[in-house]
């Protein structure tokens, strides 16, 4: 979660009133990838994954909360369950709240938004495994806000409050939490009216020394606390947009989200489409199988793709079988549900969804060697119940970066193409 400067770039397709616009728009914008959870010596930072773990367990913690409010319990897939609340070991609470972040190399996608007229910039981090957009509001004085980005409603002409309020716990003992205000929100240029959002007024010292202002969740309206339209879900009601669909590339340079469709540029071949279970409010696909050396050691799951995270994590008992197919595998840590393998035969890893096989590249399995020289490498997949469910694996951007990914609403499905 904690970022360096690199580049993201976000591009649009934007609708026109009268021809639509098929010349590629974008802006580069400062700070971009998350790369893996490795120390400078390349060895795995323990403590930085297990803070990741844990704010991804309580992130989807509180999707289920919102799903189950919003639509319904019966809508859970088997085995799925509102844990409690996770939290950090004491030791790891106090590295956070000294915002011990300079040295840290763990960076996410991000990009800057604005708000209100006119309007007021934010760096934002845009995550596939929410629905939800907050910053912080002018009103919060908390040393963690001090150098953040502040929403000031006064200051804006089109912004108005709405009843209701807004709340996500961290495992850090602290939340995120405001009011609603409805205020137009824009993009690299595509606009939205009357958008739903929060202006926080109390910060987690999960946010103290990380760049990014808030967050854009770009998943369905079913897992909104707001109980509101997404952002982009407002851009394709209001045609700010010229397609439902938006596309990611996340790699060590060039990255892009692009706004309104695919950018062809950016990818080879067709992009292989799969439906998406849309009662769950996940962008979750069915029907994968997980490859090692070319054999499916796994079948018939469920995956979530979830750009808010970087580890991959599937059911305990799943992984462990698909660990079982790496040839000098071994238990790295059973609490977290870490395994190591050998770094100088890394495995062929993939997944499919009944077509093309996804490729892994060794690099981005790898979260580091288990200590220097020792000739043992961290997977980026971990066995750990994340509550969504015993048949359901999320896949971080460990995968996303090895492949171009467009998440369609039009469709109800996500596809993936080779990247160029």
């Amino acid at each position: 979660m904690f970022c360096k400067a690199t580049l993201l770039t976000v591009a649009l397709g934007l609708m026109a009133s009268a021809t639509p616009i098929t010349t590629k728009q974008g802006v580069s914008i400062p700070l971009g990838k998350r790369s893996t959870l490795q120390n400078e010596d390349g060895t795995f930072n323990y403590d930085k994954a297990v803070i990741q773990t844990v704010n991804t367990i309580n992130k989807h913690r509180a999707n289920l909360i919102n799903l189950e409010k919003n639509v319904g319990a019966h809508v859970f897939k088997a085995g799925a369950f509102i844990k409690d609340l996770v939290t950090l070991p004491a030791h790891l609470i106090k590295r956070q709240a000294e915002s011990l972040t300079d040295e840290e190399d763990d960076l996410e996608w991000a990009g800057t938004i604005s708000i209100g007229t006119p309007g007021q910039k934010f760096l934002i981090d845009f995550d596939t495994g929410s629905s939800d957009l907050w910053v912080p509001s002018s009103s919060c004085t908390s040393s963690t806000c001090r150098s953040k980005s502040k929403y000031t409603a006064s200051k804006s002409s089109t912004g108005a409050k709405k009843s209701g309020s807004f709340s996500i716990q961290y495992g850090d003992g602290s939340t995120v939490s405001g009011p609603v205000y409805t205020d137009t929100v824009a993009v690299a240029g595509v606009s939205v009216t009357k958008q739903s959002f929060s202006p926080v007024t109390t910060l987690s010292s999960s946010f103290s020394g990380d760049p990014i202002d808030g967050i854009l969740g770009l998943a369905y309206p079913a897992i909104s606390n707001l109980n509101a339209n997404p952002y982009f879900n407002t851009a394709i009601e209001q045609g700010a947009v010229k397609e439902g669909v938006f596309g990611f590339k996340l790699a060590s340079t060039g990255s892009e989200l692009y706004l309104g469709g695919t950018n062809d540029e950016l990818y080879s071949g067709s992009i292989e489409y799969h439906d998406i279970d849309t009662s769950t409010g996940f962008w979750q696909l069915t029907g994968a199988k997980a490859l090692v050396g070319g054999k499916a050691v796994v079948s018939n799951f469920e995956t979530i793709i979830d750009s808010g995270t970087t580890i991959m994590y599937g059911p305990p008992a799943a992984v462990k079988t698909f660990y079982k197919a790496i040839s000098g595998s071994a238990v790295y840590d059973s609490d977290q549900g870490y395994y190591s393998y050998p770094c100088d035969s890394p495995p062929t890893v993939a997944f499919s969804w009944g077509g093309k096989q996804w490729t892994i590249s060794a690099d981005n399995f790898s979260l580091g060697e288990t200590s220097s020289g020792s000739g043992k490498c961290v997977g980026a997949l971990a066995g750990q119940d994340i509550g969504l469910g015993s048949n359901v694996w999320l896949l971080g951007d460990s995968f996303m970066k090895n492949v171009y990914t467009a998440f369609s609403f039009d469709q109800d499905a996500v596809g993936f193409a080779a990247l160029a």
